[in-house]
């Protein structure tokens, strides 16, 4: 019975997760948030140290490789702050950090292992804390014809929770490999993903989503 439960969950994201019509999300895999000089640290640590920043690496090495489109959602600001947020304390905070998300520079862009490929979306915010609501995330996944996404990254404090409650209420299926997200604390991903987004996303593992690409296009 049980090897028939599991048969039927994999054959359930296998269709989830159908390379014609979903997309990977990476959220804030930035060097300014997760890379060697984060304004982060503490962050920038957990996604190193717990093997999330691998993992999203190859989840995009795959989705490039299955044919699925990749997005790359980056916080960024002007230096002149103009347009970005100061209604809550995180924003305050983040302005003050000794390391900011200036747009064009190094810490905008796509932090190492995460391969990018010209094929790859790069959508850039400078306000709110959203990857999705407010940006063109929504109107490029339905133009590509996008049924399912993929959302990693971090944090699992604010951007992720945030991103799989806007796409679902677009009507978009979220998957979330479990294993290619990260907070702080560390042990408060797992209480907020078993109590929160298990309950609106499929919640699953990086190994998993990788079989499924890999089962799609078993030439490759």
């Amino acid at each position: 019975m049980a090897t028939d439960v599991q048969g039927t969950q994999a054959a359930h994201l296998v269709e989830q997760l159908d390379p014609a019509t979903t997309a990977l999300l990476t959220v804030e895999c930035q060097n300014g948030v997760v890379g060697t000089d984060s304004a982060l640290p503490e962050l920038a640590e957990a996604a190193r140290t717990s093997g999330v920043l691998a993992q999203v690496a190859r989840l995009t090495a795959a989705a490039h490789e299955a044919g699925v489109q990749v997005l790359h959602a980056v916080a960024e600001r002007r230096p002149d702050g103009r347009g970005a947020n100061h209604n809550a304390r995180l924003f305050r905070a983040a302005g003050q950090l000794p390391v900011q998300q200036l747009a064009g520079s190094d810490a905008v862009r796509i932090a190492d292992p995460v391969p990018v490929s010209e094929d790859d979306l790069v959508v850039r915010r400078l306000h709110g804390l959203s990857p999705i609501a407010g940006t063109e995330v929504d109107a490029l996944l339905r133009n590509l014809g996008v049924h399912q996404l993929v959302i990693v990254g971090v944090s699992a404090n604010v951007a992720i929770p945030n991103a799989v409650f806007d796409a679902v209420n677009l009507g978009y299926t979220a998957v979330v490999p479990a294993d290619a997200i990260a907070g702080v604390p560390a042990e408060y991903t797992p209480a907020m993903v078993r109590n929160t987004l298990a309950l609106v996303a499929t919640v699953t593992s990086t190994d998993a989503v990788l079989t499924c690409w890999k089962r799609s296009f078993p030439e490759r």
